[in-house]
């Protein structure tokens, strides 16, 4: 039996309403025209959005601020017109103009109304145990993260730049979730000029350790195309191609897959970068020239689909990645321990001094009593919880 095409949301009231959006006038017309142009459309069934009811967008936001959205603006979320049926049976489904992720509950942000990647996730768990959300964007996927740091049902990804004073802010290394949703927020701090070689190297590590550990039965993954060189935002120095290794890591997993867009504000190199990776989830090789179409003077002056790095320096130095990458993985394989494997732990105090706890012995053993770490002496910092739970983490790193 052949594969299902993969689903493309699409209308003209949406793509128009996109183009509305102030910070992006007529990308997504751009976007559309460009994967269109290409002749991509008729490898893909096209799906109708409509507009989300009240009642489906409080199921994340709250009913006060949807009433204050109402009152002060014609705002409109539109959601992929897709019975859930359709969504589990055809992955992927790609829809390049949706990604508003940085919006609260109760409060915009960073552009973003109404957070259509929160309630996308919510629908999926409606069937799917484990939904894993991917964020490619070049800033922070806080407002996703945010949505699901106290669960363990849903693990978010975000690679970013993370520098002072560059929006949101938030997604340090240290960042990984709360109460049950401790160690399922994974954040990979990123500073300017990487190139696709080493951002590669670092998703597909990450993402690696998060699919053994997490073992997701479906995926969320968002696209931003800010990270291209020549983005306005003059921070990460990628190709689409570089990006398209990602997808392609993500692809090869099978599962579900909901593809979003992100942001992107070089217009042209957006459209080229998403209609390249439309190319990618179908298997095509896209020309290098950019065919005759509507916008096609915006692609000037060599009208090709490629795009060149520019000459930023990388300003990622190699021992802080490993040292990133490292933390990462202690991190995952705690999430993956969580209430699972860690079931007997005998903590043997050998002596004190003061209100400081000295040397303990850590003798781990899973659920069948097979030993996982036989035991050693470590000094933690005090003899608080933290400092146990810091002493604890030393200990767990040979099995890492």
């Amino acid at each position: 039996m052949a594969a299902a095409p993969p689903v493309y949301v699409y209308s003209p009231e949406y793509v128009a309403l996109c183009d509305s959006v102030c910070k992006v006038p007529k990308r997504a017309s751009m976007v559309h025209s460009l994967i269109e142009a290409y002749s991509l459309l008729d490898q893909m069934k096209i799906v109708k959005p409509k507009a989300a009811s009240m009642e489906e967008m409080a199921s994340f936001h709250t009913d006060a601020y949807l009433q204050h959205l109402q009152k002060v603006t014609t705002v409109r979320l539109l959601k992929g017109s897709l019975s859930m049926r359709q969504l589990w049976e055809e992955p992927p489904s790609l829809q390049p103009s949706a990604c508003w992720t940085a919006s609260a509950r109760d409060e915009a942000s960073g552009f973003c109304y109404l957070n259509d990647a929160v309630l996308g996730i919510l629908r999926l768990r409606q069937k799917f145990d484990r939904v894993l959300y991917i964020d490619l964007d070049l800033h922070h996927g806080d407002g996703v993260e945010d949505a699901f740091s106290f669960t363990s049902k849903v693990m978010t990804v975000s690679l970013h730049k993370f520098s002072p004073g560059f929006f949101p802010g938030t997604g340090d290394v240290t960042d990984v979730g709360l109460g049950k949703g401790r160690y399922y927020s994974v954040n990979v701090p990123i500073q300017d000029g990487i190139q696709d070689e080493k951002y590669y190297q670092i998703c597909e590590t990450v993402l690696k350790e998060v699919y053994a550990a997490f073992n997701p039965d479906a995926v969320v993954l968002q696209l931003g195309a800010d990270t291209i060189a020549g983005d306005p935002m003059c921070s990460f120095n990628m190709t689409p191609e570089g990006v398209g290794k990602c997808l392609k890591y993500v692809l090869q997993w099978q599962l579900a897959t909901l593809i979003l867009g992100g942001g992107g504000y070089n217009l042209a190199n957006t459209a080229r970068c998403w209609t390249y990776l439309t190319g990618v989830i179908l298997g095509r090789t896209l020309s290098s020239e950019i065919p005759d179409h509507e916008f096609f003077t915006e692609y000037g002056p060599d009208y090709v689909l490629e795009i060149t790095p520019s000459c930023r320096p990388d300003r990622n130095e190699p021992q802080r990645i490993q040292e990133i990458l490292k933390s990462i993985k202690v991190q995952i394989h705690l999430s993956h321990f969580n209430l699972s494997s860690l079931i007997h732990l005998l903590v043997v105090p050998m002596f004190f001094s003061g209100p400081t706890l000295g040397y303990v012995s850590i003798y781990v053993t899973d659920f069948y009593n097979q030993v996982l770490y036989p035991g050693s002496n470590i000094l933690p910092q005090c003899g608080s919880p933290d400092g146990f739970a810091s002493a604890l983490l030393i200990a767990l790193l040979p099995l890492l």
